[in-house]
């Protein structure tokens, strides 16, 4: 099949140039406090108890999703609200506690390549592999915002920000106590409260949550808690101290993969060989951070955290293979904070410079088992490993004018660690990447207030996950991080707080990327290649009049293989699996009246390949539609009501195991309706 490029992203850049020409034409009203971010929603911009620096001066794509949007979804687990957001590629795999993944800027979600860092209040919350399992033990109820970072641009963040981060803020302030009881289909029940107080310089906030459904397909049941506190005390007006915790255990049957043929004439089976798969899962959260101004012209954040993560899956792929025992146990603790001083009046508009520092510590033990029916077999893995991340960064931020801001920074990362196989008694250290430099850069200029032009450049890393992060005999020399060099042009309007939109055109080449091999027993990670990723990205929203909002995103995108690895030369040239070329989304929103509120909205993709070299077939392409209902009962109680899939629409995600697609069917239509009081 051929791989010519898609015409719509035929000089991309020159569509930008275009955008940017025309809005500087346009009226003059002043939108103040203008970032580059898109906000999805009515957001709040309240002080962070604790967090790191803000993304103010992040002038990339951001995107964030307000609490309001967020607490009416229903959902299994939290990964699925990101899908709310632009340009990000949900990955539903519908297997129990392994659920699924978002990805963005033309990543995957497979699991081989986890790009996204993820940030829950601050706290570092990717697992070894970089997956993003600790997002599961957040519920809507308790989150006051979703936003993401796409890019390579933020100093920040460096280990796992591949293609940018990703961060979940939960609520911090105020008087409240907030109750949602909920029912619906496929056998799903909730409950979620959660609570704060706020009283001199005292604040804190618990939360308690109970999700469980019988699955849409057979064998598919899923029960899951969690519950957190937060306490802040301020130090006088300088500064407030805040403590975390976090608890979360789910138990969930798998109810596998069906052949292609199976997966159109059965969608809700479930073979008799999963019978016994499934899983379950702990996480603990605990945090103390600091944020606040300790002396003239200074403000600075810090947390020290500690995380667990621990494990256990039985999983059976097909027929013609064994279940397997997957267990892993971690723990993770560190340190990241950031100082910043802004200089007093002088020759320049404004001038800040910014320094922060983080050191993560990665304790792993991951072993694997071959099972009958959960019984013990044979033992393949049972590796012991510790992965450590010390990570320094710079950035000023200079305006030389007050329609101009330049942004230089530069991030150093080093990576060490100790690998043991107990099974093949072998030790190992990691390799010596040495220090991995991340130069970025980005400019904005505001030529009317209601108009900005940005562009940025910024370099990211990527090194061997799990086992492959080692040099382990027979290998003997080091390797070299694969260096994700990326930049970004756009531009943003807005027009009298009644409109907002953002286009953008965006590149990132990687040399040396590598993937996890996701079956492999030694957990090791192999040679994908050089790639090159390029999108053009445009959002819009619009107040139609004060009781209707419409707004829409389109993402048009390639991820290709420039130069593979040897030992797969067919790769050259095509497309890297299971990333759609477009990537749709939009909705209305309708205040009906002063009780009821109406929300339409839509999401959809086009297929994707299964493997590299694109000779199996395209799949998972949909359009799929959601409706949302709320009515106000009275003033503390508001029912709510949502159907999911509205016209019906069959979809599925779809994998290559070596000899056949296997499918995973999604929900067809279904209602869920709850109770939300707020007091």
């Amino acid at each position: 099949m051929s791989q010519s490029r898609s015409p719509s992203l035929r000089q991309p850049s020159l569509v930008v140039l275009a955008a940017c020409l025309a809005t500087v034409g346009g009226p003059a009203v002043a939108a103040e406090g203008q970032d580059t971010g898109f906000e999805v929603g009515e957001l709040v911009v309240t002080a962070l108890p604790y967090a790191s620096a803000s993304t103010a001066n992040v002038f990339t794509s951001v995107d964030r999703l307000s609490p309001q949007v967020i607490e009416r979804q229903t959902v299994d687990n939290a990964w699925e609200l990101f899908g709310r957001l632009p340009g990000v590629l949900l990955t539903d795999f519908n297997q129990g506690t392994t659920s699924g993944r978002f990805s963005m800027r033309a990543f995957n979600g497979e699991g081989e390549i986890n790009a996204v860092k993820v940030l829950i209040d601050g706290v570092p919350a990717n697992t070894n592999d970089g997956g993003m399992t600790f997002l599961d033990g957040v519920f809507p109820l308790e989150i006051s915002s979703l936003e993401t970072v796409r890019g390579t641009l933020d100093p920040r963040v460096g280990l796992y920000a591949i293609a940018g981060s990703a961060a979940i803020q939960t609520r911090s302030r105020g008087d409240y106590l907030d109750l949602r009881l909920g029912a619906g289909a496929w056998g799903g029940r909730e409950a979620q409260a959660a609570a704060g107080q706020e009283f001199g310089g005292v604040q804190h906030n618990y939360f308690v949550g109970w999700r469980a459904t019988d699955g849409y397909r057979d064998h598919a049941g899923l029960e899951r808690y969690g519950a957190s506190g937060k306490w802040s005390l301020a130090l006088g007006e300088n500064g407030r101290v805040t403590a975390l915790a976090r608890a979360y255990r789910v138990e969930a049957d798998e109810p596998g993969y069906l052949t292609r043929a199976d997966a159109r004439a059965a969608p809700r089976r479930s073979y008799a060989f999963s019978a016994t798969d499934g899983g379950e899962r702990t996480l603990t959260q605990l945090a103390v951070a600091y944020a606040g101004s300790p002396g003239e012209n200074l403000s600075a954040d810090a947390v020290i955290y500690a995380n667990t993560f621990d494990d256990q899956r039985f999983v059976r792929f097909s027929a013609g293979v064994s279940q397997q025992e997957r267990l892993a146990d971690e723990t993770q603790w560190g340190a990241r904070g950031a100082l910043r001083w802004e200089a007093p009046a002088g020759p320049l508009s404004a001038l800040t410079l910014e320094a922060g520092a983080e050191y993560q510590v990665q304790d792993v033990t991951s072993r694997r088992y071959l099972t009958n029916a959960r019984a013990r077999t044979s033992q393949t893995r049972d590796q012991i490993y510790d992965l450590k991340n010390t990570g320094l960064y710079v950035q000023a931020v200079i305006e030389p004018t007050a329609q101009l801001k330049l942004i230089p920074g530069y991030r150093v990362d080093w990576i060490d660690g100790d690998y043991r196989d107990r099974l093949a008694g072998v030790t190992a250290a990691a390799y010596d990447y040495g220090a991995v430099g991340q130069p970025k850069f980005s400019a904005i200029w505001t030529p009317r207030p209601d108009v900005m032009i940005y562009g940025n450049y910024g370099r990211t890393f990527q090194v061997g996950a799990g086992s492959g992060a080692y040099r382990i005999p027979p290998r003997a020399a080091d390797l070299e991080p694969s260096e994700n060099d990326g930049w970004e042009v756009g531009v943003k309007h807005t027009f009298a707080d009644r409109w907002q939109a953002r286009a953008a055109y965006w590149e990132q080449t990687a040399t040396g990327e590598v993937k996890r091999r996701l079956n492999d027993p030694l957990g090791d990670s192999q040679n994908l290649g050089r790639t090159k990723r390029r999108g053009f990205d445009v959002q819009a929203s619009f107040d139609v009049s004060p009781r209707v909002q419409v707004w829409g995103a389109l993402t048009l995108q390639e991820a290709a293989i420039k130069a593979p690895d040897p030992a797969l030369p067919a790769a050259r040239g095509k497309r890297i699996d299971h990333v759609p070329t477009r990537l749709a989304s939009g909705g209305v929103d309708w205040q009906a009246s002063e009780k009821l509120r109406l929300s339409l909205s839509v999401n959809s993709q086009n297929s994707y390949y299964l493997e590299p070299t694109n000779t199996t077939g395209r799949f998972g392409a949909f359009i799929l539609a959601n409706a949302e209902a709320s009515y106000r009962l009275n003033n503390t109680v508001e029912l709510q009501v949502q159907v999911k899939n509205l016209a019906n629409e069959r979809y599925e995600y779809v994998w290559w195991d070596g000899t056949q697609s296997l499918h995973s069917p999604g929900e067809t239509r279904g209602v869920h309706a709850a109770l939300m009081a707020r007091f």
